[in-house]
């Protein structure tokens, strides 16, 4: 039984993050192109770190807005910023032309010493992305921007239960979310559970799997380390005895298929790619899905009622 329902075609987007040098540049424009002949729904830009890479962040979506056909969602954390720094990038965003912004509490500093910021909790940052924007509703022409915030499908690293991180997410929708792209996950039924567990508690926003396509066991260990996530045996061993490059990538496009196809049977609305800023997975991915051809026939069935 499908937990989830939807007429619409599947959405499709991808993450991307801002390139650290010249030579991650060059690629990081070779995946744009190839992604952009996939037709995706946005592109999401990363935003952390350093100011120099949140200064790469805004350069990387300006050359999306300015250069390609791509909508990007800004993500924004809250960590370590005012409220009127946070007031000055969103309406920053907005006069760049983006319509979309993943909201996002961020990585707290290691130094507990270190400021926090003045909004500990991603539905704070929400509530002010609704404020400026009722103030630029002109600029807006009138409309809104599209609020995404993330979820978990395996209890967050600092929260005391799974419960826990399904009441937050409700929290993030009362405040004016629109969607929610989840964590990477290893195992098909945990995005089953979250959204089963979501709707029970009330959340009706559209729920969106985050999958990636993970080619080699250093990646697979870094991602773990940044998530809090342990890895999943089965592919770590898939990777780490696998003969070759070609042999990785297929064990990781497989995995990610699954992890997708699984999502699609239980009525996903989408599925959201993170490439690592490398395209080739993610191509694989979605040819496997079929999702081009979905979404050439729904352009096509559109121009056909537009026709009539």
């Amino acid at each position: 039984m499908s937990i989830e329902t939807t007429a619409a075609p599947p959405s499709l987007s991808y993450e991307l993050y801002p390139p650290v040098n010249r030579d991650a540049t060059e690629g990081i424009f070779n995946s744009i192109a190839a992604l952009e002949a996939t037709d995706p729904d946005y592109v999401s830009v990363t935003y952390s770190g350093s100011p120099t890479r949140r200064n790469a962040s805004l350069e990387l979506i300006e050359h999306l807005i300015q250069n390609t056909r791509l909508r990007p969602l800004a993500h924004l954390t809250c960590v370590g910023e005012s409220r009127e720094s946070l007031q000055n990038l969103i309406r920053h965003f907005i006069s760049l032309g983006v319509r979309g912004v993943l909201a996002l509490r961020g990585d707290l500093p290691t130094d507990p010493d270190e400021w926090r910021g003045e909004f500990p909790f991603a539905r704070y940052l929400i509530e002010l992305i609704r404020e400026v924007e009722a103030d630029h509703s002109a600029a807006l022409a009138g409309g809104r921007l599209g609020v995404g915030v993330a979820a978990y499908p395996i209890r967050h690293p600092e929260s005391p239960s799974f419960e826990h991180d399904v009441e937050v997410l409700l929290a993030k929708e009362r405040s004016g979310a629109n969607y929610a792209i989840t964590q990477v996950y290893f195992r098909a039924g945990e995005y089953t559970n979250l959204v089963e567990s979501a709707r029970r508690a009330g959340v009706t926003i559209p729920i969106i799997p985050g999958v990636i396509p993970l080619n080699s066991l250093r990646r697979l260990n870094r991602l773990a380390s940044m998530t809090g996530i342990a890895p999943d045996p089965f592919l770590a061993h898939a990777l780490e005895t696998a003969d070759s490059d070609a042999e990785r990538h297929r064990i990781g496009v497989d995995a990610a298929v699954t992890l997708a196809k699984r999502a699609f049977d239980d009525g996903a609305p989408g599925v959201h790619l993170y490439t690592f800023n490398d395209h080739r997975g993610s191509l694989d991915v979605i040819e496997r899905l079929e999702l081009p051809r979905t979404r050439a026939r729904a352009s096509n069935a559109w121009a056909t009622r537009a026709a009539v």
